[in-house]
């Protein structure tokens, strides 16, 4: 089963990749740069050439599943929330469904099921995740939502919490979410499933039921 990573250029993207391929995972790296691929490259990783404010059908061709973890970024105008995190996100869904993918693994934002309990300059962001989670939800494809707390850039524990009472925090580690997503690439049961994900003391399977 064949995975497209979107946003594959990314923090948590290149980590997840990574360590997909190492367990065995067939991974195809999507970048916007042709120059972005030497590092896949380097590590056995296929890439095809897409942007998503563009053209980007044919990067799905082949795949059986998509694995959405692109991002605006913290230092783009809200034009590129809405034509990446908004936007971008309900094209890839609807392209999925089209081409008939099996399923559509999205990293959200614990914050985004309340946009407007996030902080004031974060809202945008997080009203984009919450309507493009809805979007995925109504398709007709089954779909993972992964829901990470404010993300750090500590060493990955492998142990995770299921929400802020129990972590004691609202933090998880970019590394921790690249693994939990290459369990749910792994797990092909988790279907119409959304998880809460924070820094904590169980091991991923005990929080990914």
């Amino acid at each position: 089963m064949t995975t497209l990573v979107i946003g594959a250029n990314g923090q948590i993207g290149k980590q997840f990749c990574e360590h997909a391929h190492e367990a065995g995972e067939p991974i195809r790296a999507m970048i916007r740069h042709e120059d972005q691929a030497d590092w896949f490259a380097g590590r056995g990783i296929e890439t095809v050439v897409a942007d998503l404010e563009d053209d980007f059908a044919h990067a799905l061709d082949g795949c059986d599943q998509v694995v959405f973890t692109a991002g605006s970024g913290p230092d783009t105008g809200p034009d590129k929330t809405l034509l990446i995190d908004l936007y971008g996100a309900i094209r890839a869904v609807d392209i999925a469904a089209e081409k008939g993918l099996e399923r559509f693994l999205m990293v959200s934002a614990m914050r985004a099921e309340d946009p407007m309990t996030a902080p004031e300059k974060l809202r945008p962001y997080m009203a984009a995740k919450f309507a493009a989670d809805s979007h995925l939800r109504r398709s007709a494809l089954p779909y993972v939502i992964l829901k990470p707390g404010r993300l750090t850039d500590e060493a990955a524990t492998e142990r995770f919490a299921e929400g802020v009472d129990e972590a004691g925090d609202n933090r998880i580690s970019r590394a921790n979410v690249a693994l939990a997503l290459v369990h749910a690439v792994q797990d092909k049961a988790l279907q119409n499933a959304e998880f809460t994900l924070l820094d904590g003391e169980r091991g991923i399977a005990d929080v990914m039921v």
